[in-house]
């Protein structure tokens, strides 16, 4: 790959391209359709560039010592940034990657590879279908990171995917799901409820203007059976380039009122972003 020259191509879910940065060597953005999926390093797979996806590297930092190696299941995929994280950070990890968009794994496998021995195997599958069919307890944490354009697809809002999540979790393993949405919330109370009522406990990871309703934008649950490691987590998103509050879930009902759990019956996507929130160039 010329390191100089961005490079595009028509994948499933419409025109994918991946452009360097003209900072840093050997890092490359991937948009589709104009819209930024991923950021990765590959001379510095630790570096996350994206807001969200520092925050998700604080979460993997924090649930088991350092370097200690986990067993990750992410449902999405763009060019793999997070699990390159995980590989570097926690050499002897086994990753498990699902992405439905045959063209985009073909694309980003070719252009951007993935080092040997990695620990990463990537797929090209349905999220909620892999999911399903997936051995019960084989996960730690499992990323949920499913875009279907700018917005999260219904199937992957209900109770009963979050049952398989859950079943899909060793006992005390961590669910997050990259989430976006703009107040009044609507979405996202329905998906803290939805969480609620699988889960013990549920926690809100947000740049501070977003919960203030200031713009639209991105925030993590993270949902567990058992108590989260708040502290460390609150402490390193709080220091972070990009702060963000970890908010605690007995403060959540107070943020943004009651809802009730959504099923596959009334599960509906993401709302879609205001024209040119996500889009580049």
């Amino acid at each position: 790959m010329n390191e100089s020259v961005p490079v595009s191509r028509t994948v499933d879910g419409g025109q994918a391209k991946l452009m360097p940065d003209v900072d840093r060597e050997r890092a490359w953005l991937l948009t589709v359709d104009g819209a930024p999926q991923s950021y990765v390093d590959l001379a510095e797979p630790a570096h996350l560039e994206f807001e969200y996806a520092r925050r998700l590297g604080h979460l993997l930092d924090t649930v088991a010592e350092p370097g200690h190696p986990l067993d990750v299941l992410h449902l999405g995929g763009g060019a793999l940034a997070l699990p390159r994280y995980v590989a570097a950070t926690r050499p002897g990890s086994r990753q498990t990657v699902i992405e439905a968009d045959r063209g985009l794994l073909a694309f980003v496998r070719e252009q951007l590879p993935l080092p040997e021995r990695s620990g990463i195997d990537a797929r090209c599958a349905d999220a909620r279908v892999w999911l399903e069919a997936a051995p019960a307890g084989s996960a730690d944490i499992l990323i949920a990171d499913v875009f279907a354009g700018s917005r999260v697809p219904a199937h992957l809002t209900s109770v009963e995917y979050v049952r398989q999540a859950a079943r899909v979790l060793r006992p005390e393993g961590r669910y997050a799901a990259n989430l976006a949405d703009r107040a009044p919330f609507d979405f996202l109370r329905t998906q803290i409820a939805t969480l609620g009522s699988v889960f013990q406990h549920v926690r809100l990871v947000a740049e501070p203007a977003v919960l203030r309703g200031r713009r639209f934008g991105n925030v993590l649950l993270i949902a567990s059976r058992n108590e989260l490691p708040v502290q460390p987590l609150a402490r390193r998103c709080a220091a972070d380039a990009f702060p963000a509050r970890v908010e605690p879930a007995a403060t959540l009902e107070g943020l943004f009122g009651r809802a009730e759990p959504v099923t596959d019956s009334d599960s509906r996507p993401s709302p879609p972003p205001p024209e040119g929130a996500f889009s580049i160039g």
